[in-house]
């Protein structure tokens, strides 16, 4: 809710100074805009400093990170042994070249089956419970099991693969180092998977280098598409904050009798058809887009909610029509282009034998 109230103040604030002052007092460095000498600059800088990337990862108290945890898990994520077929791991569905994704409309599972819904990122996953679409996950920990167990995607009981990894000489060795004293089990397992997701995380992005104080950082089209997005599309009444997702679940009008969140909450209207908020960081690099993987490009999710999506009883009030033009909607494709980082190479684990 705060985030939200936060999102409305700065939309509030925007509007008052006039789009073209905002644009202008935007294209500032936040210094160069604390010693602007106006009250609307100086606030101008404090709601850049929301959009400020945290220093430290979250995690639970009884799973902290550390080195030894990071790398067994990231051994875990990517060894397709952990899968009914021996042909898919965890990195297959999320792949780091493509946006820790897989590039589809909908995930593909044990033997090439196709699943129901759009894989979505694990990127900056450490600040998202609770998980899945419908957020029927409280925790990492708890998300790790899903997949795996699932007959449709892993299709591996969890007993079975704790069998396999206790029978690997490296494995022994790497849960010993990553839990000493403790058993190889199922609750190790994903406490290690978990922790190397935390430690997935997006790159310093050319938005970031911009709020950080280089004004230069972004084309004027992107500081342009930054205040449309804070102001007439609407776009920050959801997508809020540094990873720019409130973390709620909204119907955005997608067709479809897919109920999401009403299916793990039944009983209240607002939640039927309802989907948690993406992430926007390396947005352009993650197509297709929304749950069900419909819309192919952002020009087509921009258009989505300028004017393609179903008016039902359950729709999210914060989507509406905003009627962007032509040059809005382009602005929009370049600012959340300036979200995607390009540092996001990954050395693949050598695999316990």
């Amino acid at each position: 809710m705060n985030r939200v109230f936060s999102s409305l103040r700065r939309g509030q604030l925007l509007f008052a100074m006039g789009a073209s002052f905002a644009v202008g007092i935007c294209g500032l460095s936040i210094a160069q805009a604390q010693s602007h000498g106006n009250s609307s600059a100086s606030t101008i800088a404090v709601m850049l400093a929301d959009f400020r990337r945290p220093l430290n990862i979250p995690a639970p108290e009884d799973n902290p990170i550390t080195p030894a945890k990071a790398s067994l898990g990231k051994a875990l994520f990517f060894d397709p042994r952990l899968s009914g077929s021996g042909a898919i791991a965890c990195a297959t569905c999320h792949n780091p070249a493509l946006g820790w994704q897989d590039g589809m409309a909908r995930g593909v599972g044990h033997h090439g089956g196709v699943l129901s819904r759009h894989t979505p990122t694990i990127l900056n996953i450490a600040w998202s419970e609770p998980l899945f679409w419908d957020g029927r996950a409280a925790t990492l920990e708890e998300q790790a099991k899903g997949p795996l167990s699932a007959p449709a995607e892993m299709n591996m009981p969890l007993d079975r693969a704790v069998e396999i990894l206790r029978a690997n000489r490296g494995y022994r060795a790497g849960f010993a180092a990553a839990f000493p004293g403790e058993p190889i089990t199922i609750d190790t397992m994903v406490k290690a998977i978990a922790t190397y997701q935390r430690t997935v995380i997006s790159g310093v992005a050319p938005f970031d280098r911009w709020v950080n104080g280089e004004a230069g950082a972004l084309p004027e089209a992107a500081k342009r598409g930054f205040v449309t997005f804070e102001t007439k599309a609407g776009c920050a009444a959801c997508h809020s904050g540094w990873r720019f997702t409130d973390d709620g679940f909204h119907d955005t009008g997608l067709p479809g009798d897919d109920m999401g969140r009403a299916k793990i909450m039944p009983g209240l209207p607002i939640l039927e058809h309802a989907f948690k908020t993406p992430t926007l960081r390396n947005v352009a690099d993650r197509a297709p887009y929304m749950h069900d993987g419909s819309l192919p490009t952002l020009e087509a999710v921009i258009n989505h909610y300028d004017h393609g999506y179903i008016d039902r009883p359950s729709l999210s009030p914060e989507v509406r029509r905003p009627k962007l033009t032509v040059q809005e909607k382009a602005d929009l494709v370049a600012f959340m282009q300036s979200l995607s980082s390009h540092d996001r190479n990954v050395t693949l684990p050598n695999l316990p034998r």
